[in-house]
């Protein structure tokens, strides 16, 4: 399917990422202040990107995503031409915005193939993002340990991206513009969107905190070793993707019965891992976090998607949900710096309860 392949593809690259900092870093001899510094430049590129994205890509998603899918391969391959801090900066500026243009305009050709084929994706769609993530991180790592530099990964990794937009020429989307929605319903949808979005929201705060700092809890909080200790995003990546696929299986499952999942599970899980006091109660709250989690993001796009043909509410939750990666650092540091990681990271089991509240307040 060409829309997992390009999830998956994208994915690839983020995988990889993280796997290549500590010798960028080497590479160009900077701080790792000088480093965060030029890593915020991507949610900076992305926001923008993704507001004028969606507005330009609904009814147009096939030449949209095969436009964004090879600009986001560019972006990639032209990281490892810098050789200074700014140039860096610059490149991850271009490769948010690619990347935040590629996020909207996937969750957009995902919602218009749904509705015009009846089959359900969003699941197995997003599903291929964390088993990517998982392969493509040790990959990495396999290929620095051999010799590999950061600029021949980057064009390999470009390549797969390229590769990924090459099946998109027979994507199964109409040529026709999406229904126009008017200016009474566009107010309404974009009021829906915020609701939704700021849902999403929460889900992801939870998603980037357990990819950026459960490594730190473990080591530094729970004595485990590096080799342990550096499981723990994958733990709850394979959870995430366990919980896609098994409401990918099953018969619908009503949205508002992952509400309920998302936030008592998920707050659950978070605060088990925060505050269980050992490795393996730490371990099993990520796992819980990523399968409780997992489906909800997915489930409120694919609704979005059926509930409106224009594309807006998908293209206003993709873009409104983004703010929980920008903020979810800077929460985190804020809550650490008060409390404590443990007790940090299980605050933010709070961020279940607007789920659980959405649960209360509507039937379907």
């Amino acid at each position: 399917m060409p829309l997992i392949a390009v999830c998956a593809a994208w994915a690839v690259f983020w995988g990889s990422w993280s796997a290549l900092l500590p010798a960028i870093k080497l590479e160009l001899g900077i701080s790792a202040g000088d480093l965060g510094l030029a890593l915020s430049a991507v949610p900076v590129g992305a926001l923008p990107a993704m507001a004028l994205a969606g507005r330009l890509a609904r009814g147009r998603e096939r030449l949209a995503l095969t436009v964004s899918t090879v600009a986001f391969a560019l972006a990639v391959a032209g990281i490892g031409l810098v050789a200074t801090p700014w140039q860096l900066a610059l490149a991850l500026l271009v490769v948010g915005a690619a990347s935040g243009a590629l996020d909207v305009v996937l969750n957009l050709a995902t919602g218009r193939v749904e509705r015009e084929s009846g089959r359900r994706l969003f699941q197995a769609v997003h599903a291929a993002f964390p088993v990517a993530v998982i392969v493509a991180a040790p990959a990495t790592g396999l290929a620095r340990s051999l010799g590999l530099g950061v600029g021949v990964v980057l064009l390999v990794v470009a390549l797969i991206v390229i590769a990924a937009a090459l099946p998109l020429i027979a994507l199964p989307v109409g040529r026709g513009a999406p229904v126009a929605a008017s200016g009474h319903d566009r107010h309404g949808l974009w009021g829906a969107a915020v609701v939704l979005g700021t849902l999403a929201a929460c889900v992801l705060v939870i998603e980037n905190s357990v990819e950026q700092w459960s490594v730190l809890l473990l080591e530094e909080h729970r004595d485990a070793t590096p080799l342990v200790s550096s499981a723990a995003p994958s733990v709850y990546m394979a959870a995430l993707t366990a919980g896609r696929l098994i409401m990918q299986a099953l018969p619908l499952v009503p949205l508002r019965a992952l509400y309920l999942v998302g936030g008592v599970g998920g707050g659950a899980g978070i605060a088990l891992a925060g505050l269980g006091g050992s490795v393996p109660a730490s371990m099993a709250g990520f796992a819980v976090t990523g399968l409780a989690l997992g489906p909800l993001v997915p489930a409120l796009l694919s609704r979005s998607a059926a509930d409106d043909p224009s594309g807006t509410l998908v293209w206003g939750v993709s873009t409104i949900s983004y703010t929980g990666f920008v903020v979810s650092p800077l929460l985190v540091a804020w809550l650490s710096g008060w409390l404590g990681l443990p007790a940090a990271l299980a605050a933010l089991g709070f961020l279940g309860l607007p789920l659980v509240a959405r649960f209360l307040l509507r039937r379907s």
